[in-house]
């Protein structure tokens, strides 16, 4: 048996990007994994806080027709649980490399079957980072759009980004730029690899009156034992 099977392999400005199957012989199963350089962007053998953020961030928010965008596609974890709740009329997904998004649409990632199929779903090939900056355009086909969530799964932590350019996100000046594309009473949700971090905390609740983290357990059959992610949770005034 084949230990590794490399099915689509791509050089980026960011690095080179792989996608690849992997017999993992701990977990006995079948891994599919995208690295860019040597970074490990996703792995389907470690995506129940993925899940969990598109349903924390959904259950948090109030409404019946809800307008969400997801920075980062990776392997689709997020951006179909987030269609799970069938209060979402759009969702959006953004990422920065097409390569990814062309994965979805040629179904080599199998999730891109269903978000490509589903009516309420568009990829977007963009810098999320820079959208936020030019007064919040996260979608450029629906300018000035506000949104009732926006969720972010792209960088390690909110100290460890996959690029220098992600990190005024996670000042209080990126924070408010989030705020000012929510809905009032709207929800910001983010995925972290780290337990909590309270100086994060703290950052976040100068800008949202309601903050929290959810920390998020599995079993990680690799090291042995229970890991954990965390998802932070933020709601704009109302």
């Amino acid at each position: 048996m084949a230990r590794f099977r490399e099915i689509d392999f791509r050089p980026t400005p960011m690095g080179d990007l792989i996608l690849r199957e992997r017999w993992d012989p701990v977990a006995q199963q079948d891994l599919l994994e995208i690295k860019l350089g040597d970074e490990f962007l996703m792995s389907s053998l470690f995506t129940v806080a993925e899940i969990a953020l598109g349903h924390l961030a959904t259950a948090e928010c109030e409404g019946t027709e809800l307008d969400v965008v997801v920075g980062g596609l990776g392997l689709g974890c997020t951006a179909l649980a987030v269609l799970e709740e069938p209060r979402v009329r759009n969702l959006v997904v953004i990422d920065a490399l097409p390569e990814v998004i062309q994965w979805h649409r040629d179904h080599l990632i199998p999730a891109g079957a269903d978000l490509t199929a589903d009516a309420r779903c568009r990829l977007v090939h963009g810098d999320f980072f820079a959208g936020l900056r030019a007064d919040g355009e996260l979608d450029p086909e629906a300018p000035g759009r506000l949104w009732d969530a926006v969720v972010v799964d792209i960088d390690h932590t909110p100290s460890h980004h996959l690029h220098p350019s992600h990190a005024d996100l996670y000042d209080s000046t990126g924070l408010a730029r989030v705020a000012n594309r929510l809905h009032p009473g709207g929800v910001f949700a983010l995925w972290s690899d780290d337990p909590p971090d309270d100086h994060f905390m703290e950052t976040l609740a100068a800008t949202f009156p309601e903050v929290r983290a959810e920390v998020v357990t599995f079993a990680n059959p690799l090291q042995g034992g229970v890991a954990a992610n965390t998802v932070y949770l933020a709601r704009s005034a109302r």
